[in-house]
């Protein structure tokens, strides 16, 4: 089981703190480092120091670290162009030596579209299709060829399809909850399909569904990767987790219900539960971003016991 840090940096974050965590996140032995992609704060507090754009914090996190995986759970759709966001992230893969991995998905939180101004379409999912077979379709194309699409939502004309990842294949990522068209879009386009914060038995239900619209594509259920997202709190004895639940606002068992919390053996205990629906993969959502001794526990206690 593999697992990354997962962090929302639009609760509160400058840069030089995500890469402290980022640095963290390599010297402590985790697979990646990941971010969402959002402009506005959620839930209590006030957001301060504001947003950090989520490429651009990745394409920092390229030149200052060596060895972990850099992306997103998961970019949205509407905020950028897909031409532009294929640009982007060839640009940071090659800035990383080919350490880059793109969440895209079709965006959701209309409140930020509309306190910073950004168009926020009804028509979301299907404008997601199209930018998926835009940005895998650019990176696909061999130098000294062109790529066309010509589309409900977008147009793209004799396209040189530059610049190229470092990367033979930038691995795409595809999430939700949707029983129908999120399996067979993740079919057709992903190579890791992630459910967040779900409990085992709707991630069984479904990465179920996404293996057989893998199989109905003529693909092999197994092509793809697997993985959750959930919170993570972990302590040593129960007033640390206590400690750690009473910093971000939630109560000890409702994370334990929903998360992974608790002492480090109860979260390998349940991580093994989730590994039984086939997930191989966890992001873990730290939300307290100034504490690395819990990223230290996690990776000594935790990690250190998963195969």
């Amino acid at each position: 089981m593999d697992l990354r840090i997962f962090t929302e940096p639009q609760q509160g974050a400058t840069y030089d703190t995500l890469l402290a965590v980022a640095k963290a996140t390599e010297d402590l032995g985790f697979d990646a480092f990941f971010r969402s992609d959002h402009y506005l704060s959620m839930g209590s507090g006030d957001g301060l120091p504001g947003p950090t754009d989520a490429w651009l914090t990745l394409a920092g996190l390229a030149r200052e670290t060596k060895r972990i995986r850099l992306g997103t759970l998961m970019t949205a759709g509407t905020f950028r162009l897909p031409g532009v966001l294929a640009i982007q992230v060839a640009q940071v893969d090659q800035m990383s030596g080919g350490r880059v991995e793109l969440g895209l998905g079709a965006g959701w939180f209309e409140q930020e579209h509309k306190a910073y101004g950004i168009p926020f379409p009804k028509e979301k999912f299907a404008r997601l299709e199209e930018q998926l077979a835009i940005v895998t379709g650019l990176w696909e194309t061999k130098p000294g060829d062109t790529f066309d699409f010509h589309g409900t939502y977008y147009d793209l004309t004799d396209s040189p399809a530059l610049p190229k990842p470092a990367q033979s294949r930038i691995p795409v990522l595809i999430g939700g909850h949707g029983a129908s068209r999120t399996p067979k879009l993740a079919a057709q386009y992903a190579d890791e399909f992630n459910i967040p914060f779900a409990s085992i038995e709707d991630s069984e239900r479904q990465f179920g569904r996404v293996r057989a619209a893998a199989e109905a594509a003529g693909r092999k259920a197994d092509d793809l990767i697997y993985s959750n997202a959930l919170v993570v709190c972990v302590g040593k004895d129960d007033q640390e987790v206590a400690r750690r639940a009473a910093v971000i606002g939630r109560e000890v068992d409702e994370l334990k219900a929903n998360g992974l919390a608790g002492s480090p053996s109860e979260v390998v205990d349940k991580i093994g539960r989730y590994g039984g629906t086939g997930s191989r993969r966890l992001y873990l959502q730290v939300l307290d971003l100034d504490d690395l001794d819990h990223l230290e526990l996690i990776s000594s206690q935790v990690q250190s016991q998963l195969s």
